[in-house]
């Protein structure tokens, strides 16, 4: 989930930077090259991932064991915090001690893949059929596929039915309505609308449906359709209907302002809704990002992680993980992961049942269909566009910078080698 993740704070920008050659080195020591393959019977495997809540490991402690026991091996599971991911994986593939099963953020993969550090799901006959297009995309590399997701993510409009209904307001569905809705929505102690605009990856996560619905995009952020959804962000800060403390809350710290009162709309993912749900007095719903004009659809930004093979030189314990991948990915785990993790099931066809099943999740079903990958465009450089995004949020929404001449510097961020 780009959530928790999501989970665009789960990555740092720079992270990769210099350690591409490490990895690039290290791949010829674990594919089986040199000493030649690795044999023996295969009791138990390990895995590695990134879900350290205690309740979130456990559900994928139970999915993980079950799909164990049909492979015929035990699950050694390992999950460190998600800014310690990448950091471990290079650190292992140095080591030749790669886990046979890796999870990574989907936005990760190509990065990953285009190391060597990976199988392509192919090589096992993995079926990859009924995903749709944009979330097997996020696990391709080079037409590979290399990583699958069980469960997918994106963002939507969160707002508070008993605010709308006491100011008469209607759930906005344009940029001019949701500037008319959040400036009637503001009184004492309440703003009308809330995003996360914080210094990393998750501002350029919830920042992306505003650019890419209005014809913008990330391979050139230096034009009018950018500078517009900015100059959005920008005057709901300036007209007061959304607090300027933006600039410093995660996705975490938007929840709880909604959850609290003290703001009557959201920017959000489905993660959030186990949490919504426990307060019984807060009646809220969800609907799709405004669009610059009615009739439009809102293209989002996917979210969520894939689960891959590191290439190893034991054919035997390749063959074993990529048993329990599949059966991460049948239909059936997919539902009981998706409806755990308050997220969309990855296969097309489960996600519509999940929807007739939760009408919550419908929305976000919806717009997972159209869902674009942030790396579809720019691949191993999207973490440029990413950090050259957020950074023009920043001095945009403190004044330092019109939105033009914030993008003219996020361009030059992003186009730097």
């Amino acid at each position: 989930m780009i959530s928790p993740a999501g989970r665009p704070a789960r990555r740092i920008a720079a992270r990769l930077t210099g350690a591409m050659a490490l990895l690039m080195a290290a791949t010829g020591c674990v594919d089986g090259s040199g000493s030649g393959a690795v044999t023996g019977k295969v009791t138990s495997l390990t895995v590695l991932d990134y879900y350290t809540q205690r309740s979130e490991h456990a559900q994928w402690d139970q999915v993980l064991d079950a799909c164990g026991k049909t492979a015929g091996v035990r699950i050694e599971h390992t999950s460190v915090p998600p800014a310690s991911l990448i950091p471990r994986v290079l650190r292992q593939a140095s080591a030749r001690t790669l886990p046979d099963l890796l999870m990574l953020d989907n936005a990760d993969l190509q990065r990953i893949a285009q190391t060597g550090a990976l199988t392509p799901l192919s090589r096992y006959g993995i079926d990859t059929g009924g995903f749709a297009e944009g979330i097997l995309s996020a696990g391709t590399y080079e037409g590979e596929v290399y990583g699958l997701a069980p469960y997918v993510s994106t963002v939507a409009l969160f707002y508070n039915k008993d605010m709308l209904a006491e100011a008469g307001v209607a759930v906005p569905r344009t940029w001019d309505e949701l500037k008319e809705a959040a400036a009637g929505l503001t009184r004492h102690g309440r703003y009308g609308m809330a995003v996360d605009a914080n210094a990393t990856f998750e501002s350029s996560w919830q920042f992306l449906p505003f650019l890419w619905s209005n014809g913008g995009n990330e391979k050139r952020l230096d034009t009018p359709q950018a500078a517009q959804a900015l100059q959005l962000w920008v005057d709901l800060v300036r007209n007061g209907s959304m607090s300027k403390s933006v600039l410093n809350w995660t996705q975490a710290d938007v929840h709880d302002q909604f959850a609290a009162g003290r703001t009557a709309m959201m920017i959000n993912g489905p993660w959030r809704i186990a949490a919504l749900d426990k307060d019984k007095d807060l009646h809220w719903g969800v609907a799709p990002i405004p669009v610059p004009r009615l009739g439009q659809s809102p293209v989002t930004p996917l979210g969520g992680e894939v689960w891959t093979l590191p290439r190893s030189r034991s054919e035997d314990r390749q063959r074993k993980a990529a048993d329990v991948l599949a059966c991460l990915n049948t239909p059936s785990n997919t539902l009981t992961l998706a409806k755990q993790h308050f997220t969309v099931p990855s296969r097309t066809a489960v996600a519509a049942r999940y929807a007739e099943q939760d009408p919550s999740m419908a929305v976000f079903v919806k717009s997972v269909r159209g869902a674009r990958v942030r790396t579809g465009e720019l691949g191993v450089r999207w973490p440029k566009a990413a950090t050259g995004i957020y950074t023009a949020i920043q001095s945009a929404l403190t004044g330092e910078r019109t939105p033009e001449e914030a993008l003219e510097h996020a361009q030059q961020i992003a186009a730097a080698d």
